[in-house]
C-alpha cells in the first residue's frame, strides 16, 4: 500500500504542489502539462500483459528507455520545452522509486 501511495503521489500531488509553488502566474495551464506527463504511459499498451503490478517499467517499455530518458533529462534546459521536460521527469521519477520500492 506504502510503494501504491508513493507511487501515485510522485505522479499526482508533486505535479500539483510544483506549479502551485513555482508558478502562480500560469498555474493551472502548467498544472495540467506536469499532469499530463503521464501520457507516456502509453507505451505499456505494447506490452502484455498491459499492466502488471510487480514489473518495472524502467527500460522495458520504449517511452521508458534510458534512451527517452537522457532525451527527458536534456528537455528542461531549453525554455520552449521546460515544462513539458519538467513533466516526463518527474514521470521517471515516480516509475525509478516505484521499481526501487519492489526490491526493498
Amino acid at each position: 500500500m506504502l510503494r501504491f501511495v508513493i507511487h501515485y503521489g510522485i505522479h499526482f500531488l508533486v505535479p500539483i504542489a510544483i506549479g502551485l509553488y513555482f508558478f502562480k502566474e500560469q498555474r493551472s495551464k502548467v498544472i495540467l502539462i506536469l499532469l499530463a506527463g503521464i501520457a507516456i504511459d502509453i507505451d505499456h499498451l505494447w506490452a502484455n500483459p498491459i499492466f502488471d503490478p510487480n514489473r518495472c517499467s524502467i527500460n522495458f517499455h520504449f517511452l521508458h528507455s534510458y534512451w527517452a530518458i537522457m532525451v527527458y533529462c536534456i528537455l528542461p534546459f531549453f525554455k520552449p520545452t521546460r515544462i513539458i521536460g519538467l513533466a516526463l521527469v518527474i514521470h521517471i521519477i515516480a516509475d525509478v522509486t516505484d521499481c526501487l520500492l519492489m526490491i526493498t
